[in-house]
């Protein structure tokens, strides 16, 4: 491992917990794909460079609640060769352009994640981590010849490999709780390998075995989703306030066997047109009642009289019929109970109730 890298890894793994984290709980799966980029592999005079090839990972989980998380990761990258070429007292000797390169292999992965709420991005959660395990590395049919000079690699071998990560997790609670895009940079790398380029030049007589070094840079676009993520708060509408209707009553009197309205019952029907206005009332009722100085029949009559005066008065100053109830009891409901034939002033009476 170069200096550069293990200092790498090794800030990743000091990571200060300076942030509020993203609290990813419980079991946790991954998966993404995107470009590799390997850096060439060299050793001694031989070179081998490649294309941009392509990188796939997937992994399993578990967030602890507090911005921690660890994973279990399998992961591939392949890329196609593009020139192979050996060079021997700063001249090329021998080039090709043959064969693959493809690694494979596990890692334990630890991470830190932070959370942007505090700057107004509640759904975005960067994160930093590494990893260390396993790779495997395949070069399959690797090789040049020039007549004199030969090389070739072709097979399997394996060792220590390590990974350093930055990324950025975006929420997506609308589509599920717990699913998040994420978008990635890795670099990987194996230790020295155990697979040999056979070198051979006839043209020298010389033998030689190379062990090339093998870097990989990737950028990766994933979906992860979090089977302990909460459910998005489901937030219920206000309750909408009940208006009770408080009623209101006014009360128009009438003189002796009179239905006509004096001045002060226009002043009275006056305030509760304004009234009805105000309050915004969805029913009149006008109620006409009479005394007990008379017939049942004519005091019904009369009642009716009464409430139909008062209606007109109130129609005359803006409040529509239609919302009128007009209704005469005559004199079955006294406010003053009295012995029939009695004339009794309050109950000459029209009630207007405002509801």
């Amino acid at each position: 491992m170069t200096l550069k890298n293990g200092l790498m890894v090794a800030t990743i793994l000091a990571l200060p917990a300076l942030a509020q984290a993203q609290p990813v709980t419980g079991i946790y799966v991954g998966a993404g794909a995107g470009g590799n980029i390997r850096t060439n592999a060299t050793a001694g005079g031989l070179t081998v460079k490649t294309e941009t090839g392509w990188a796939a990972v997937g992994s399993v989980g578990y967030g602890f609640g507090n911005g921690f998380r660890a994973e279990i990761e399998g992961n591939y990258r392949y890329n196609n060769v593009n020139t192979t070429s050996l060079s021997s007292g700063g001249s090329t000797i021998a080039r090709s352009s043959a064969g693959s390169l493809a690694t494979y292999g596990a890692m334990l992965n630890g991470f830190y994640e932070f959370s942007l709420t505090g700057f107004g991005l509640p759904s975005i959660f960067p994160y930093l981590g590494a990893g260390l395990g396993y790779g495997q590395n395949w070069w399959n049919r690797v090789g040049l010849s020039n007549g004199s000079a030969t090389a070739r690699s072709n097979g399997t071998n394996g060792n220590l490999a390590y990974q350093g990560i930055a990324g950025a997790a975006f929420n997506l609670p609308a589509v599920a709780p717990g699913l998040a895009v994420t978008l990635e940079y890795r670099y990987y790398g194996v230790l020295d390998s155990s697979q040999r380029f056979n070198v051979s030049d006839t043209s020298t007589g010389i033998n030689r075995s190379y062990s090339p070094t093998n870097g990989n840079h990737s950028a990766i676009l994933g979906l992860r989703y979090n089977f302990g993520a909460a459910p998005a708060p489901v937030f219920a509408p206000p309750p909408v306030a009940q208006v009770q209707t408080v009623a209101r009553t006014y009360l128009v009197f009438f003189d002796w066997n009179r239905a006509d309205l004096t001045d002060r019952a226009r002043q009275i029907i006056a305030e509760a047109a304004t009234a009805h206005t105000t309050v915004r009332s969805t029913r009149i009722e006008v109620s006409g009642h009479a005394d007990r100085s008379g017939s049942d029949a004519y005091n019904q009559a009369l009642s009716m009289r009464r409430a139909e005066a008062v209606a007109a008065e109130l129609t005359r100053r803006g409040v529509p019929r239609a919302e009128m109830v007009i209704q005469a009891f005559g004199e079955s409901r006294p406010l003053v109970p009295t012995a029939d034939g009695v004339r009794e002033p309050q109950n000459r009476r029209v009630e207007i109730v405002l509801k």
